[in-house]
């Protein structure tokens, strides 16, 4: 493949890159949490030094370690003392999915609906402009990363989303579309694309991956920016569903005491 490489570099540069605005510790804990659970940080990997963090981001050294003890409060960063110890990354599936789970809860219906948008702004103009601009590298490079996408787990999945989409942006030949499209996937990625624990969604991204093929191959831009605005979308369906679900199972739980105290 020959981009596979290029693209997790990139992603891994944007986590690392400094950040916009203030430098508050719960943004550095965010894009870092973020990080973790896409899985562009891996389980046991040896995150940088408190002054090397806070060098890259552009923060305060005391702003990069109030944001690690945010993350050793979540369970996702272990430190160890010593000639080789450090801040270690500690992936729990689980203790992820239950995060994610929160941060869906505290966004409302339209804050989802405006990050769907964003999304979906900018992979539909990288799309776009990759169905004019695509060599027939390209299209098997493309070809490639569907075949080989993995759909038997939600990581796969979401896996084979990350690489294809950057791709695409790649395929524009725009830096600020594949800066932005980097940026996005590590920050909004692992939320939007939650309805991938679902083997039905999973299929339907690649159906969405298929489409998007076919319409970059005819040299069909406005289809190509189509078929990936309709994936994104239906990612965004899933998620307002799904946070319902999750505010109904929150009352039923609380409803419980109150009827074991009736009985």
């Amino acid at each position: 493949m020959p981009h596979a490489t290029g693209r997790l570099d990139a992603a891994r540069a944007v986590i690392f890159a400094p950040l916009d605005g203030a430098g508050r510790a719960e943004l550095v804990e965010q894009r870092l949490t973020d990080a973790i659970v896409s899985g562009v940080l891996r389980d046991g990997e040896r995150l940088p030094s408190e002054s090397d963090l806070s060098r890259s981001l552009g923060v305060a050294v005391v702003t990069a370690r109030e944001a690690l003890e945010g993350l050793r409060d979540k369970g996702l960063v272990r430190t160890r003392r010593g000639r080789d110890g450090g801040s270690f990354v500690t992936f729990d599936r689980e203790s992820a999915g239950r995060m994610l789970e929160l941060r869906l809860r505290d966004h409302s219906r339209i804050e989802l609906r405006d990050l769907a948008l964003h999304v979906g702004a900018i992979a539909g103009a990288a799309a776009e402009v990759a169905a004019d601009r695509a060599s027939d590298d390209d299209l098997e490079s493309l070809t490639t990363i569907h075949e080989q996408a993995d759909l038997t787990t939600a990581g796969g999945a979401r896996r084979a989303v990350s690489r294809f989409q950057l791709e695409i942006a790649a395929i524009s030949q725009s830096p600020r579309l594949v800066r932005e499209e980097i940026r996005l996937q590590a920050e909004a990625g692992p939320l939007l694309w939650l309805c991938l624990r679902e083997q039905e969604y999973r299929e339907r991204s690649a159906s969405a991956r298929e489409r998007v093929i076919a319409a970059i191959r005819d040299v069909a831009p406005e289809a190509a920016r189509e078929a990936t605005i309709r994936h994104i979308t239906s990612a965004f369906e899933w998620l307002v569903h799904e946070r319902l679900r999750l505010d109904a199972a929150r009352r039923d739980e609380a409803s419980l005491p109150l009827q074991g105290g009736s009985a």
